[in-house]
């Protein structure tokens, strides 16, 4: 018997071990507050998104395919709710993925209605453009999701075009993204949506930070992601970004996202590299000490913080850590110093 949404689900290995699925141990004792959940179907996802390990040019089988560089083991959708309602107060928010699928708009309503009736839990809902209007965003709010995020992933036309578009064979569209985000934010709210990018995929630092700013312009925010190749995509030989480049645009991300600077105040270079902030020496080195301009940027929890912290997502466990899922430490905050104009 095939083992398909709406009935099953993925989980990401982390939330797994969160719910007591799998065994093991976070590194440096991270906990993960959001559990993250993937839709699942035999005939996969319609993306040939060159950085997915769920694009169909990927080699193997869909139900054998890692996402994130991680195993998505599957559960019934029941075991995952009661393991959740045990939980207590651990979990945070529970956050559903979408993927390229038709059958996905039913699934979506329908697990977000059976998540109302059974947890008290703010439910986000990551979705999939190419495949939604605006009457299916309306009836993702209406039966119980909350927020919601869009991967747009590129930072130009020209990137989502090269990998994730026509280029690649791939049905997914810019201006159908941006569209959507639009209708997002009209229904669900300022700062209630947000978009998905990931740093290093050729873009400029410049480029970057301008559609951060677009993004907050229009009214939401951005949640980062460094690249982490996956093994036989298409992307499989391409280099992560410097870790100077990410600590620039995480630092960004979060003047703009805080409203405390903006993408008109920094400055560059000819190559698109950033070289001020538009602030002080005293008053950027203040903001680096707090730590959480390099912690992982998502949805909250109903305590204001970060709840879907996706613990070493877009790095191995270890000191290179990318996306802090906790608060940084003294000797992480002057790692990070280093780091910045590396």
């Amino acid at each position: 018997m095939s083992k398909e949404s709406p009935k099953y689900l993925r989980t990401s290995l982390a939330a797994a071990m969160m719910l007591g699925f799998k065994t093991g141990r976070f590194y440096r004792n991270a906990k993960l507050p959001c559990i993250n959940l993937l839709l699942t179907y035999t005939s996969g996802c319609a993306g040939n998104c060159g950085y997915c390990g769920l694009s169909m040019r990927r080699p193997g089988a869909y139900k054998d395919k890692s996402f994130i560089r991680v195993e998505w083991p599957i559960y019934k959708l029941t075991d995952i709710l009661e393991s959740i309602s045990r939980s207590g107060d651990k979990v945070k928010r529970v956050c559903l993925s979408m993927v390229t699928n038709k059958r996905a708009i039913k699934d979506t309503i329908e697990i977000t209605k059976i998540h109302r009736q059974n947890l008290d839990v703010p439910l986000s809902l990551l979705i999939s453009p190419t495949i939604l209007d605006k009457n299916h965003l309306y009836s993702f709010w209406e039966n119980g999701a909350d927020m919601m995020g869009i991967a747009v992933d590129c930072a130009t036309p020209y990137l989502f075009e090269k990998i994730r578009g026509k280029n690649v064979s791939g049905p997914h569209k810019w201006r159908q993204y941006w569209k959507c985000y639009e209708d997002a934010l009209e229904i669900f709210g300022r700062r209630n949506v947000g978009i998905h990018l990931i740093v290093g995929l050729g873009e400029t630092e410049k480029e970057m930070m301008e559609v951060i700013q677009r993004s907050y312009t229009m009214g939401g925010s951005t949640h980062l992601f460094s690249f982490f190749p996956e093994p036989d995509s298409s992307l499989s030989k391409h280099l992560q970004p410097p870790m100077g480049q990410y600590r620039r645009v995480q630092l960004a991300r979060f003047l703009i996202d805080e409203g405390i600077s903006s993408f008109e105040d920094f400055s560059f270079d000819a190559h698109g590299k950033l070289t001020g902030f538009g602030m002080t020496d005293e008053d950027i080195s203040k903001i680096i000490t707090l730590g959480k301009p390099f912690m992982t940027s998502g949805c909250p929890g109903r305590d204001g913080e970060v709840a879907c912290n996706r613990p070493y997502a877009n790095c191995l466990p270890g000191p290179e850590i990318r996306n802090y899922p906790f608060y940084p430490e003294k000797e992480d905050i002057e790692k990070i110093k280093v780091e910045l104009w590396r």
